[in-house]
């Protein structure tokens, strides 16, 4: 077995073989015990924990002077932090931020516009789970140098999350983006009522981290692709999304998707409008970014690997001239090697595949136009794909 994983791992970590030092996805508090993403006390010293969003990494703290204010131990991070104070609330916020700053929320709890109603019972444990999956989320964007800008600093281009439940007329939200503002059905949370609409939506995968990704995608097509240079690669690859949205989201629901829909999206719900097809293409490579960071993080590294995938092609790329694209094509196919280890490890188990999907070569080349978008954006989406090793 451990054979088996260090010649899948190779192939994982070939492309980026001497590009960088490795991310780790494990931290260690100072007495030395394996510390994660989501913890606040070490478990072994019991030493307060917070993650640093700007520096990608969590560090154990000791009280500073200053009344709640704490400092980086035996660590080369200087200046004084305070936690977020949601930490000691349902939402249990691990993060950090430093001490000048105003307010009492980290960057992730400040985007915040509307929180569950708390007097219901169930909405602690719900909203724990909506943060703990929303806070991965802009860790990841954070990392790929995106800006993310709450709306209270920036009304008009800020980001901002409602986590809401039925109206006062029994209404239930839907689940979606508008002008920045990602709502989002608090049920959602409940494992049990996400399979029902799962089952009912006939998708073969929901996630609440899922739901985050595809909805920040239009926030963020609105900021980097909309009235920019990007548009014609845009209507190229995707269609013209000024086509009418209502029309297509009532043709989507009447008839589905079209026939062989497969060969050229990576969803059937992307094939219902260019905006959609974006979301669903963004989500999908903020997962597989993260899931292939987390690997290298973990370590993984070896020389070769028995089962073997038909590679994808530089003539799948949206630009197969560009320079960075064989070490994107390599990040690719390296996922998908990744991919089917774990559907296999899934299947094992009797559970459902891990990544549930196929991607054909039309949306490789979808996924590297988004990828060269955030690049031009953030300019550190080439070192996520390749410093992490």
């Amino acid at each position: 077995m451990f054979q088996f994983f260090e010649q899948l791992t190779s192939r994982i970590a070939a492309p980026f073989v001497g590009e960088g030092k490795r991310n780790s996805k494990v931290w260690q508090c100072h007495c030395g015990q394996s510390i994660f993403f989501r913890n606040s006390q070490c478990l072994a010293c019991s030493a307060a924990l917070g993650y640093l969003p700007r520096d990608g990494k969590m560090v154990a703290l000791e009280p500073a002077p200053e009344l709640n204010t704490w400092r980086v131990t035996d660590g080369p991070e200087a200046g004084l932090y305070r936690r977020c104070a949601n930490l000691d609330t349902p939402a249990a916020c691990n993060w950090l931020f430093p001490a000048l700053d105003v307010g009492d929320f980290c960057i992730a709890c400040r985007l915040n516009n509307t929180i569950p109603d708390l007097t219901i019972a169930e909405n602690g444990p719900r909203w724990r789970r909506v943060e703990t999956a929303k806070r991965r989320l802009i860790a990841q964007l954070i990392s790929l140098g995106l800006d993310v800008i709450p709306k209270t600093q920036d009304e008009a281009t800020g980001l901002a999350f409602d986590f809401i439940g039925v109206d006062q007329e029994g209404k239930r939200p839907t689940t979606g983006h508008a002008n920045g503002l990602i709502t989002l059905d608090i049920k959602e949370a409940d494992d049990d009522h996400r399979e029902l609409i799962r089952v009912q939506m006939r998708e073969p995968y929901r996630t609440l981290l899922g739901h985050f990704r595809h909805e920040v995608g239009h926030y963020y097509w609105d900021r980097l692709v909309a009235r920019t240079h990007w548009e014609e690669g845009f209507r190229t690859l995707f269609g013209d999304e000024r086509a009418s949205y209502s029309e297509a989201l009532e043709n989507h629901y009447q008839n589905g998707a079209p026939l062989n829909w497969e060969q050229r999206f990576v969803s059937a719900y992307a094939t219902m409008h260019p905006w959609e097809d974006w979301a669903e293409t963004w989500a999908h490579y903020l997962h597989m970014m993260d899931a292939v960071d987390t690997a290298l993080g973990f370590g993984m590294s070896a020389r070769e690997m028995d089962i073997q995938y038909p590679p994808f092609l530089l003539e799948s790329l949206y630009d197969p001239q560009h320079p960075g694209g064989p070490a994107f094509l390599s990040f690719v196919n390296a996922w998908i090697e990744l991919a089917g280890m774990l559907n296999e490890l899934s299947r094992s188990m009797g559970q459902p595949d891990f990544y549930p999907f196929v991607l054909p070569p039309a949306v490789i080349g979808k996924l590297h136009f988004i990828h060269l978008v955030i690049q031009g954006a953030g300019g550190k989406a080439d070192e996520v794909l390749q410093a992490n090793i």
